[in-house]
């Protein structure tokens, strides 16, 4: 390693840990900056030597990196972004952090996929899905899925994991030599119903799609959840069990086996680690507090709420929807989602933009009460579960009320 990268190493570790030790933050985003800036090629740097997979998708990202570190983690120390800051400074962050590790799983903001490609040259690239997020300032779905088809048509040496069931993965990845495909499902289906090759209606049934005007349509996967399990390229199936809920896990789980797989650790060996991991950076943690048992959850754009009420309990669900600059300042996307679901249960609302929220409740005629700070949400449901699911800025707003949870 150059001087100048070792320089800017070190001052990325003392910057990341005068930041924990100040209580600003882990460190994961100022170390990087400041590493970046002493040397704009330190991530590449910190990079060589090691073998690299890098997660990138709309939803699951942080969950599936999670998962993916502990499975590697059967040959050895694993560098990774585990708190999820998942541009470049937090790769620089992470790597610089652990130091000398063989193998690093790097999480990737889908923007952020083709540069940290061309900066770290990884082993495996794993791609997970793509719906619309953070409407103000992301790119639209399809073009996304164009910029991830030439970074990866740039690098054919690169072995992808992506998933079948979803059209615009597969025609992002359709263009690499070596694949391999998985099955996890794919709830939220209303950004795939066109093509993005020819512009065609996207048809679907049991499972399977396919194109209506030009030859794309879903490849057979090797890996596929059925069940409670996992079935591998080799037909075995294997029972996963999680301390996170909800099947979309299980489909993260896969992915994960999948990518282990890869750095040629096999499902038996994964699995009890995969068992061990209970929550990621607060995401499903579970805090008792004034006889109240609150669970966490993050949902962030419509396919996440989706997932999130599909692993949510019949119990009270408090709601908080912020529009800061990490969210997107754009919340018509509630009116994507379908708060039927809730209809059953008390519901609670707060946050910055909880008036939006409210509107959207009413139109799904949905009662609700507004509460002004997380202890008044806490003080109007009785002993017992208490379900919260929020967006980004909401959601750290919330776990730092819990004492930062991880």
């Amino acid at each position: 390693m150059p001087l100048i990268a070792k320089v800017a190493t070190s001052v990325s570790k003392t910057a990341a840990a005068l930041s924990r030790a100040a209580g600003r933050g882990d460190g994961s985003v100022i170390g990087g900056w400041i590493g970046l800036k002493i040397d704009p090629d330190l991530l590449t740097h910190l990079a060589a030597g090691r073998a690299v997979a890098l997660v990138s998708g709309t939803n699951g990202k942080t969950t599936t990196t999670r998962l993916t570190a502990a499975a590697v983690g059967v040959l050895g120390r694993v560098a990774t972004n585990s708190f999820g800051a998942n541009m470049p400074t937090g790769h620089t962050s992470a790597l610089a952090k652990e130091g000398h590790t063989p193998f690093a799983v790097l999480e990737v903001d889908e923007h952020y996929l083709a540069q940290v490609i061309d900066q770290t040259r990884p082993k495996v690239v794993a791609l997970l899905n793509l719906s619309r997020d953070q409407l103000d300032r992301a790119k639209e779905v399809a073009m996304m899925a164009e910029l991830w088809k030439k970074a990866l048509a740039d690098h054919p040496e690169i072995r992808v994991v992506a998933n079948s069931d979803d059209p615009m993965v597969v025609w992002a990845a359709s263009g690499s030599q070596q694949i391999t495909w998985f099955s996890a499902g794919q709830r939220w289906l209303d950004d795939s119903f066109v093509c993005p090759q020819s512009g065609h209606p996207i048809e679907r049934q049991q499972g399977d799609w396919w194109c209506t005007g030009c030859p794309l349509r879903r490849p057979r996967p090797q890996w596929v959840v059925e069940d409670e399990g996992v079935i591998d390229p080799r037909g075995d199936w294997h029972l996963v069990k999680l301390q996170l809920p909800g099947r979309v896990n299980i489909g993260n789980a896969a992915t994960a086996l999948a990518v282990a797989a890869e750095f040629g650790v096999r499902p038996i060996e994964a699995l009890p680690r995969l068992s061990r991991v209970a929550s990621i950076a607060g995401r499903y943690a579970q805090v008792d507090r004034d006889g109240r048992n609150i669970r966490l959850l993050l949902a962030k754009n419509p396919a996440s709420w989706l997932e999130a009420f599909d692993m949510a309990d019949q119990a009270p669900t408090l709601l908080s929807i912020n529009a800061r600059d990490p969210d997107g300042l754009d919340t018509s996307w509630l009116y994507d989602v379908d708060f039927s679901p809730l209809r059953d249960r008390p519901v609670l609302i707060t946050g910055d933009r909880a008036y939006d929220l409210a509107v959207r409740l009413q139109v799904n005629q949905v009662q609700f009460k507004h509460v002004q700070t997380f202890d008044e949400a806490l003080r109007s449901v009785p002993p017992g579960r208490l379900e919260v699911i929020a967006n980004y800025t909401a959601f750290q707003d919330i776990r730092a009320e819990l004492d930062r949870v991880n």
